[in-house]
């Protein structure tokens, strides 16, 4: 099979944080077709707005050849698609790949001789050739690397990072063939100004995709774990990080919440592939328990705090600073600051959240909280800073303790403030 890349019309399946810089990117240079399965998505994208925030309108403006569809049909002519819809996990704790289905679906029923299908949603190692070609192949009619070809390129996407972009991220490539490999890496080099990593096959490149976020998972465990003994010490965490980071081979963890689409989401597609396989992951998953209840070892030690000054949790009301999974950013995904909320709220306190960086109505959608728009000055016994924003930082310790009552308490979850502006830290 020969593959050219002047031929090369690209489809793109999902337009969130991952698909719509990438279709972008590529429509700088070649025919592309972004497709998203929500009108509403497609419709501010026409106008030239990104409510993801990760491309502003002079980019899109500057995708020449790009243009979006929530019709499937708009895909007929393209050869080279790449999936990049999300890949959650359920309450369970296992892998939910009912986008990755109806993503394969779509592209099998327009799928023709010599195309190509590369994934970026995050996998466990194995499931694009086990789990999605079968289901090109079904719809389709046409066989791997006879008919058609698949290749998978991870997705490094860090939703509100300014530094660190698409363009100047190095990309992990592969393919079902050699001369698959060999045409997929090239057609990201066009765009990949870091340049590109090839690796020797699929699963390698899927699995170097869990591990990446599973790595960072397991060491901030430890230094959630590390908090937590510290605490009952009775000596400051951050202190302790800084004296200890005068090494040169120390890591920069911090503690603090876990959330996001990646590194609260992707461990358990490593542990879910490594049971099928018979064996149980410990560290992992000991990690993961650690991180998944920070938002109520917080909210415990917030009430500890409270009753240690006489404030009764029951009649107190309490400001939440953040909602967002990370800073300067309106991604809710996986928020661990829910937990914070809906621990403080089974002790009686009356709870708002506010933060100018997310959408009222998907805060009230998604997770049932009203959001503040502007929090009422000197009416809160207690400020939790659970999200860094510019803004927040902007308000200083001084702007920020003006949110409460004159012996409010002030707990900061991010280091916001200096350690003497603050009552407790994590």
């Amino acid at each position: 099979m020969t593959f050219d890349l002047n031929r090369l019309r690209i489809g793109i399946v999902g337009l969130g944080y991952v698909g719509l810089p990438l279709a972008v990117e590529f429509g700088k240079h070649y025919p592309t077709v972004g497709f998203d399965i929500k009108a509403a998505r497609i419709a501010e994208l026409e106008q030239g707005n990104d409510s993801t925030l990760e491309v502003d309108a002079e980019e899109i403006a500057a995708a020449k050849h790009l243009s979006y569809s929530s019709d499937a049909a708009a895909l007929a002519d393209c050869n080279f698609y790449i999936v990049t819809v999300p890949t959650p996990i359920s309450k369970s704790k296992r892998p939910l790949l009912t986008p990755l289905e109806g993503a394969s679906e779509t592209i099998g029923g327009v799928l023709k001789q010599g195309d190509i299908v590369v994934y970026e949603s995050t996998v466990y190692p194995g499931a694009t050739e086990e789990y999605c070609v079968p289901i090109l192949e079904q719809e389709s009619g046409l066989k791997l690397n006879d008919d058609f070809f698949v290749g998978y390129s991870p997705e490094r996407i860090n939703p509100g990072d300014r530094k660190h972009r698409l363009t100047t991220i190095l990309k992990v490539t592969s393919g079902s063939t050699p001369d698959a490999a060999e045409f997929i890496d090239s057609v990201y080099a066009t765009i990949i100004t870091a340049g590109t990593h090839k690796t020797s096959s699929i699963k390698v490149a899927e699995a170097a995709k869990v591990i990446e976020n599973t790595q960072r998972d397991v060491n901030i465990a430890l230094i959630n774990e590390l908090a937590m003994i510290f605490e009952r010490i009775d000596i400051d965490t951050e202190e302790v990080l800084e004296a200890a980071g005068t090494k040169w081979n120390f890591l920069p963890f911090r503690p603090g919440l876990v959330g996001g689409h990646c590194i609260g989401v992707d461990p358990y597609y490593l542990t879910y592939k490594a049971e099928q396989v018979g064996y149980h992951p410990q560290m992992i998953l000991a990690g993961r328990r650690i991180n998944d209840n920070m938002g109520q070892y917080v909210a415990s030690q917030v009430i500890k705090n409270m009753i240690a000054e006489d404030i009764s949790p029951k009649s107190a009301r309490v400001l939440v600073l953040g909602l967002a999974f990370k800073e300067n950013c309106p991604d809710v995904r996986n928020t661990k600051v829910v937990d914070i909320v809906s621990e403080l709220s089974t002790y009686g306190s009356q709870v708002d959240v506010h933060d100018p960086w997310i959408d009222a109505a998907e805060a009230s959608s998604e997770y049932g909280i009203d959001l503040v728009a502007e929090p009422e000055a000197g009416s809160y016994d207690a400020v939790v800073i659970a999200v860094a924003h510019d803004q927040f930082k902007a308000l200083g310790a001084e702007g920020i303790r003006a949110f409460g009552k004159p012996s409010a308490l002030v707990y900061d979850i991010k280091y916001v403030l200096p350690a003497d502006a603050v009552d407790d830290r994590l």
